[in-house]
């Protein structure tokens, strides 16, 4: 009768082994029920950011364009800018030595701030000076 017994408690223990087993499993099954969900809702949450991601890209290419166009508008008024001063340097820096060589001529002026080879030269700056602000 021993024998039978353990027989007997042994499939007792098999039983409860099984139903441990399947609850175990059931609880698997609802574990990766559930991680399938978050993964879908994963799914949908990068599509709709890859989405704006997308939106925000492209405005920010059309932003570049627009501030690269607007550099480009301010490097040409820089420019322009630029050679007005230049202009203006050149018209003032001729009109001082006009009348540096007007006063010479007067002897208001020592000999030695304006020399005597330095007259020609500024007779062209005054001709460039002229030929500037006629471009202009």
């Amino acid at each position: 009768m021993s024998v039978e017994f353990s027989v007997f408690l042994i499939a007792i223990a098999f039983v409860g082994l099984v139903v441990s087993v399947i609850a175990l499993l059931r609880k698997v099954l609802v574990s990766l029920d559930e991680a399938n969900k978050v993964l879908a809702e994963a799914r949908t949450a990068v599509r709709d950011i890859n989405s704006e991601v997308g939106s925000v890209l492209q405005h920010a290419n059309e932003i570049a364009v627009e501030v690269k166009d607007k550099i480009r508008a301010i490097d040409a008024i820089v420019n322009s800018a630029q050679d007005v001063g230049q202009i203006l340097h050149t018209v003032t820096d001729t009109a001082r030595r006009a009348v540096a060589v007007l006063n010479y001529s007067s002897q208001a002026v020592s000999p030695e701030y304006v020399p005597a080879n330095k007259i020609t030269i500024r007779k062209t700056s005054i001709e460039a000076a002229a030929k500037e602000t006629d471009r202009i």
